[in-house]
């Protein structure tokens, strides 16, 4: 019977041993557990944030071309649109009115020419009948003057007429181009057109810097005929008739500058090359307020469409955050400033806790937006600040980030 009844509890022995043993796993599995919940837990939440920059125009202009697409990765300093500031018709109109006037000046200049020679021979004629030498020098100085006007004229009228020819042929290159990306010419048409709008702007190029010698000559052949000009003898009808070519020259050069000008101002609203700011990449153009859309519409402007000043054509944002936003209770505010050292805890995959600091904080308590709330419906204040991102913490812009301060 003692036997029995020793069997009988022995269980209640073996159950007495085991209760400390789970008893002591189960606050060791708890331990870890709080340990686990108090690497994760964070007092603020904070939202990864990045540049984001709206390409736009600062005047109405037409798409001509889009080299990007959504999504893609683009580079500081890449061409993501090219537009175009002026209507074709009016840009023809333009073209034909200062052709024109180059035409026009081309031939008041044959006639500006003709009338020169035959001054110049009335005063080779009359140069017998005057005190010689000085008398002679002096009107080979106003004939200098007037054929370095004249030649500076000419080569005015050459540059302008040979920088229509160059915008022709750089038109014709890129037509050449895409012909030849399609297969519809051999390589050799597009170095042929090549060579010969390389071989025009060195032609232009040459010529700029001899007018600009020209121009270095007039005032140094003025000048010597100002100075010889104190011991002329008074000639009044000589006199007469070099100042009205003068001052005829001196009209077309104006006339010439003028034409130039326009033609340069209409170069520059010809084309504009929108380039990207930084490394980022390119997003959809964000709404404006109550607009809506049909699916695709707006996403990123294409050719031949119309924009407004100002209106986007595409957005592009940074590729690298910059920066994590958290907002800090009311209750709270001053329990942040800048240069506060925090620790952020990234709970998505992969799980990463990095160190940084607080680089700014709001002047005054706001509404928090909504993502920053504990319930969306429910409206919350706080005062924000910002922290510097880890270059070492993989984040993606928009994520969640937990912010404890240390």
């Amino acid at each position: 019977m003692r036997r029995m009844s020793l069997k009988i509890h022995m269980p209640g022995r073996l159950n007495m041993h085991v209760i400390p043993v789970l008893v002591w796993l189960a606050a060791v599995i708890v331990v870890v557990g709080l340990l686990a919940h108090r690497a994760r837990r964070f007092e603020v939440l904070g939202i990864v944030q990045g540049q984001v920059r709206q390409i736009s125009l600062s005047c109405i202009g037409r798409v001509k071309s889009v080299p990007v697409q959504l999504f893609e990765k683009v580079n500081k300093g890449q061409t993501l649109a090219v537009m175009d500031t002026i209507p074709d018709n009016e840009k023809q109109l333009l073209e034909a009115e200062l052709k024109a006037q180059l035409a026009a000046i081309a031939v008041e200049k044959e006639r500006l020419t003709a009338q020169l020679a035959d001054t110049k021979e009335r005063l080779l004629t009359d140069n017998a009948d005057r005190e010689a030498n000085r008398i002679e020098q002096k009107r080979r100085f106003a004939v200098d003057v007037d054929n370095i006007r004249l030649l500076i004229l000419e080569l005015k009228a050459t540059i302008a007429s040979d920088l229509i020819m160059l915008r022709d042929l750089q038109m014709e290159v890129k037509i050449v181009d895409r012909l030849l990306k399609r297969g519809a010419v051999e390589r050799y048409e597009l170095q042929k057109a090549k060579v010969q709008y390389e071989s025009l702007a060195i032609k232009i190029k040459e010529n700029e810097l001899v007018l600009k010698q020209a121009q270095i000559n007039l005032e140094q052949t003025l000048s010597r005929e100002k100075e010889y000009a104190e011991y002329e003898l008074y000639q009044p009808a000589t006199k007469f008739v070099l100042e009205a070519i003068g001052k005829s020259i001196e009209a077309q050069e104006y006339l010439m500058d003028s034409v130039l000008e326009q033609y340069k101002v209409l170069q520059s609203r010809e084309s504009v090359e929108l380039k990207a700011p930084f490394d980022g990449v390119v997003i959809t153009v964000p709404l404006q307020a109550n607009e809506t859309l049909r699916p695709g519409e707006k996403v990123i402007r294409r050719a031949d469409e119309v924009v407004a000043a100002g209106e986007p054509i595409l957005s592009i944002i940074e590729s690298q955050p910059s920066e994590i936003i958290g907002y800090v209770m009311e209750t709270q505010v001053n329990r942040v400033q800048e240069g506060m050292e925090v620790e952020l805890i990234k709970v998505s995959e992969p799980a990463q806790i990095a160190r940084s600091r607080i680089t700014y904080v709001g002047p005054a308590v706001e509404q928090m937006p909504m993502r920053w709330r504990r319930n969306p419906n429910i409206p919350q204040w706080g005062r924000p600040f910002r922290v510097e991102a880890p270059a070492q913490m993989k984040l993606t812009i928009g994520e969640k980030i937990g912010i404890r301060r240390l």
